[in-house]
């Protein structure tokens, strides 16, 4: 727990210079706003912060940390996803229960505040991302985008998306557009 802290102090440090760094790996800002830079984490950046297991509806679940992604936003808070290995979930779980999300920050998801906190979450079929609590409980649904563009997709990944301190959660090709909600 403490490496955890003095991880995220360093962290939070090199992003109030404007430069991030996370285990020795440049973090590169993505957009500059008022409440300063963030960051998108390549996976093995992001693979750092995950356990290797995380619970979801009374199991605990895999995380495969090669697809994995994340974002450093300011004061050294983040987001982060990662594919887990659903293999001991009935079939109706894991249709919907593809990833897990941790987030530090609000974020904005298809018109949506996610709170922080610790999430399950899939893309399923009617162009939509599903979003459940770790009890499977339903939260939040939001659109996808199918992004026929995409050169090289990965299972999981995260890019900056056009529009200022947006960013783009892809599973294969689909994507959601999500951002940090603004703090109340």
């Amino acid at each position: 727990m403490r490496v955890r802290a003095l991880q995220l102090i360093v962290l939070a440090g090199f992003l109030a210079a404007g430069v991030g760094v996370v285990r020795g790996q440049e973090v590169a800002p993505a957009s500059h706003d008022a409440t300063g830079p963030s960051g998108i984490l390549t996976r093995e950046q992001a693979a750092g912060f995950l356990p290797d297991k995380v619970f979801y509806r009374g199991q605990s679940a895999t995380v495969q940390a090669r697809n994995s992604a994340g974002v450093a936003f300011a004061e050294g808070r983040m987001m982060l996803a990662a594919v887990v290995d659903t293999s001991g979930y009935s079939s109706s779980v894991a249709q919907k229960y593809q990833a897990y999300l941790i987030t530090e920050v609000p974020l904005e998801l298809g018109g949506h505040v996610l709170r922080p906190g610790c999430y399950g979450f899939g893309f399923v079929a009617g162009d939509k991302m599903l979003v459940m609590d770790v009890g499977a409980n339903f939260l939040l649904e939001a659109p996808t985008v199918k992004d026929a563009t995409l050169k090289r997709p990965n299972p999981l990944q995260i890019l900056a998306d056009p529009a200022a301190g947006h960013f783009r959660l892809y599973m294969g090709r689909t994507y959601v557009v999500f951002s940090q909600a603004a703090r109340k």
